[in-house]
């Protein structure tokens, strides 16, 4: 009675025994990411010499490698020892990939991760090509492990994160968009591509329909609080720091949770802000700290950060079932990690 109790309560933790620094969760899987590093960098190389030059500016601008991270600890919580862990980790970071560079083109970003983006280099046009170019990409690798089941997961995870651009396109200028609907659009583009980079070792590993469920699940949380997070920062961040243009949700005319807040609040004078905001695409009329003031003093900044809270708490839940380890605690500790970035 003992054995199995303490049995029980060894399955049942949702806290790390001590939070991992960033160093340390990377360091279990490293030697692989190096080796989607390599196998990421030679899908991107071309005989064809405008793929070619693009590529390689791709390639260069390198990215946190989060998404492929959580592949391979996932892949090591399940105890997968086989070979498609590394090329799978390259899919899903050719999706994601796939994914910036069109949405760069949508947002009319100038800058990526430091450098100058795709899109304000070589236009939209070649780069909605390319953007199509490494999506096709992805799905030719994964044909390579020959898992209909797999493909189809990720053909499904594709067609939901475009649906998520379509919905949030034609909602942009909208100041009225509701929580709920937000939301959703947050679980399409980015919480359906983090659920399916945990959920695909369960499948390759043959873990039962329950534990891959759990896998999807802690991935789908997990997303959603990145992204929670990643529209704080967009409200907050240092721009040097975080290596793109501050403040380009709002000014085109995409209300993130912390503004659907002040905006659900029905403050005349803060919706003539927005509104004034989202019509002339800038900040000219209304600076970007007078917005950020009055989220801080509504108390919308730290709301949506609870929201994000929540969901890594429901991340870590998740993962109650599964065995000890090093690759248990790393994925314990990735939510916080995620909370406590800046950029």
């Amino acid at each position: 009675m003992a054995a199995e109790s303490l049995r029980s309560s060894k399955l049942s933790r949702t806290e790390p025994k001590r939070a991992l620094s960033r160093e340390e969760i990377f360091g279990l899987v490293d030697a692989k990411l190096a080796l989607v590093g390599e196998r990421f960098s030679r899908g991107l190389g071309s005989d064809v010499e405008i793929v070619s030059a693009m590529g390689s500016h791709i390639s260069q601008s390198g990215g946190k490698r989060l998404r492929p991270a959580l592949l391979l600890l996932a892949s090591g919580l399940c105890g997968y020892n086989g070979p498609h862990d590394i090329l799978y980790a390259a899919v899903f970071e050719f999706i994601h990939t796939a994914t910036l560079v069109h949405d760069d083109i949508i947002d009319g970003a100038e800058v990526r991760r430091g450098l100058e983006s795709v899109n304000h280099r070589w236009g939209n046009h070649l780069t909605v090509l390319m953007g199509d170019h490494l999506y096709i990409k992805a799905m030719q690798f994964a044909i390579e492990a020959g898992d209909i089941r797999i493909l189809d997961l990720l053909a499904s995870i594709t067609l939901r994160m475009i649906e998520g651009e379509l919905i949030q396109s034609h909602c942009n200028g909208r100041i009225e968009i509701s929580e709920e609907e937000h939301l959703d659009i947050v679980e399409r583009k980015t919480a359906t591509l983090f659920s399916g980079c945990c959920r695909v070792p369960g499948m390759l590993a043959g873990l039962p329909l329950e534990r891959q469920r759990a896998l999807a699940a802690y991935g789908l949380d997990l997303g959603m609080a990145f992204q929670i997070v990643d529209d704080l920062l967009d409200l907050t961040a240092d721009e040097r720091v975080r290596g793109k243009t501050t403040g380009n949700d709002l000014r085109e005319g995409k209300l993130t949770l912390p503004l659907i807040y002040l905006v659900k609040a029905d403050n005349p004078n803060h919706l003539e802000m927005i509104r004034a905001i989202v019509a002339e695409h800038g900040f000219s009329r209304v600076p970007r700290e007078l917005v950020l003031d009055t989220l801080r003093a509504g108390g919308c900044l730290d709301r949506a950060r609870s929201v994000a809270e929540q969901h890594a708490g429901r991340a870590r839940a998740a993962l109650a079932a599964f065995p000890e380890g090093p690759y248990k605690d790393a994925l314990l500790s990735i939510p916080e990690f995620v909370l406590d970035r800046d950029r």
